[in-house]
């Protein structure tokens, strides 16, 4: 992304925060908890990532995640949608901040699990959102609410998966019994996805 020289001042600005610092830092050390598994696919491609393209920076060196968003509100709402561009299987790390009464609105709403969750300022959660359905309640006029999110589009870990090269490169160069191995994997890669979430009983040995 490229961002003009007034965002771009904000954004060094809110990134060196310490407080966000330490929101990202919290946000990915829950991932890497709660989902090992696919917190290891993360740092895999993201260290292949930066091994090929030294030029690149990353937003907090405590946090595995490759993208953030500041949504400034003042009264942020999201209606319900699903995150498309992310991977399938990834998780996305959203926190709550503000001043409003978390008990009256602001709540986190997944459509998918029937949930509505009290979501008050400083509260994170990791949600898959590319395949969850999610929103949040609205709040009153008088009160604020702001949200930051950490995520990974699944189009980085489709370029690391194809040699750093995109689609069109990647299968323009595979004939035979290569082209039609990939073709399998591809068709099968939910299997690996699914595997990737772990069970109470895994996280508890």
């Amino acid at each position: 992304l490229h961002h003009n020289k007034e965002n771009t001042a904000v954004l060094i600005a809110l990134i060196s925060n310490l407080a966000f610092i330490r929101l990202a830092g919290f946000a990915s050390s829950a991932f890497a908890t709660w989902a090992p598994k696919t917190f290891s696919y993360y740092a895999s491609h993201l260290r292949d990532l930066l091994l090929h393209d030294a030029s690149l920076v990353l937003n907090w060196i405590n946090s595995i995640f490759a993208a953030a968003t500041f949504n400034f509100g003042p009264r942020t709402l999201c209606f319900r949608h699903t995150d498309s561009g992310n991977l399938p299987f990834g998780w996305c790390a959203i926190t709550a901040l503000g001043r409003f009464n978390a008990r009256r609105g602001g709540h986190l709403v997944l459509w998918d699990l029937k949930l509505v969750i009290d979501f008050p300022p400083g509260s994170t959660i990791l949600i898959p959102s590319a395949i969850l359905r999610h929103s949040n309640t609205a709040i009153a006029k008088c009160e604020r609410r702001y949200s930051f999110t950490q995520y990974t589009v699944g189009g980085l870990f489709r370029w690391v998966d194809y040699g750093c090269r995109s689609s069109e490169e990647y299968w323009g160069t595979l004939q035979g019994d290569e082209l039609a191995r990939a073709q399998k994997e591809r068709a099968e890669r939910w299997k690996q996805g699914l595997a990737m979430f772990s069970t109470l009983d895994e996280l508890c040995q």
